[in-house]
């Protein structure tokens, strides 16, 4: 048996069946018990039997990882590196800009003079270059002797700097990218750091740079959850990520403009329980359906939109 003799048989059945409506051995309530069973039935073959789109991560809750590679993770043709090439610019950055006129102010071939020519258009070129720029910041407190106690006086210095030296917030945030971002050795920072501002910072310094994000980091977070779990509503979802060759899971809690990810190995419910935010939490939460997350009865669910277009846009697919 397959799909097609299936749905000879269906067709043979709802003649049959019109036949003995048409002969009026159907009653009127019967007939419209098994008009609906007979669209269920259509819908079934549509969707399980005659459907030949593939469900993937735009037309179903299917997450990437468990969907064949989109365009993004595409190499264009005679590239070597991987991935296909991102779009869009880049807006954090600072860019100073700077026009000069070349003025024409005598004739090449008669050399007669052009100071009083109007121009009647520009021909432009441009050099991009990119300069690092060492900020030094010189705070002198002065030193006073009181005349009434003869005591010595010394004016406040800024909150950011409690020692004779310090360095500021952009120098550490580009340590801290070469570091863990593109993961840098730390000798190699030491040397690209030292060739821009002619200081050799030390490897404890650095990754005491590192080990104050992470402990600002740890309060921000605590205090995230803490705001999470007093939201109404919170959107939740996860996505795959890998570690050390190893499939791991983040599990991303966000509602309003606060959005936590947390790392952990598993997926589902064993995880849910040891990041302890869904057990704890009593608001509705937004999901895509997943078993996982619906067996929690002490709260409330709502299904993700985007979620249920994408199953939308699968069944509106023709094939």
């Amino acid at each position: 048996m397959d799909k097609k003799s299936i749905r000879a048989e269906v067709d043979r059945l709802k003649q049959d069946f019109e036949k003995l409506c048409s002969d009026g051995k159907v009653s009127t309530e019967m007939r419209t018990i098994m008009n609906s069973m007979l669209l269920i039935v259509e819908l079934i073959l549509a969707i399980f039997l005659e459907k030949k789109t593939r469900k993937d991560n735009k037309n179903s809750s299917l997450p990437s990882s468990q969907t064949d590679k989109d365009e993004t993770a595409k190499s264009s043709p005679g590239s070597k590196g991987k991935g296909k090439e991102v779009s869009g610019k880049i807006t954090n950055v600072r860019t100073k800009e700077t026009v000069t006129i070349a003025k024409a102010e005598t004739c090449d071939v008669c050399g007669a003079a052009l100071d009083q020519t109007p121009c009647r258009e520009h021909e432009r070129r441009t050099k991009i270059d990119i300069i690092f720029e060492k900020v030094m910041n010189h705070v002198d407190a002065e030193i006073k002797e009181c005349p009434n106690c003869t005591a010595t006086v010394k004016g406040d210095f800024p909150e950011d700097m409690p020692g004779p030296l310090q360095y500021g917030n952009g120098l550490k945030a580009f340590a801290i990218h070469l570091i863990i971002s593109q993961m840098v050795a730390l000798n190699r920072v030491q040397k690209q750091i030292s060739a821009m501002i002619g200081t050799v910072i030390s490897e404890a310094t650095l990754l005491k740079f590192v080990w104050r994000l992470y402990q600002a980091l740890e309060k921000w977070e605590a205090k995230s959850i803490e705001s999470i779990l007093q939201a109404p509503s919170i959107h939740v979802d996860e996505t795959s990520f890998r570690v050390d060759q190893k499939n791991h899971w983040i599990h991303v809690y966000s509602s309003g403009g606060t959005t936590l990810k947390l790392l952990h190995r598993k997926r589902g419910k064993e995880a849910m329980v040891d990041l302890n935010i869904i057990p704890r939490y009593g608001g509705v939460i937004i999901h895509d359906c997943w078993a996982s997350y619906l067996s929690y009865d002490h709260c409330g669910h709502g299904l993700c939109g985007s979620h249920l277009l994408r199953e939308l846009t699968f069944h509106q697919q023709p094939g």
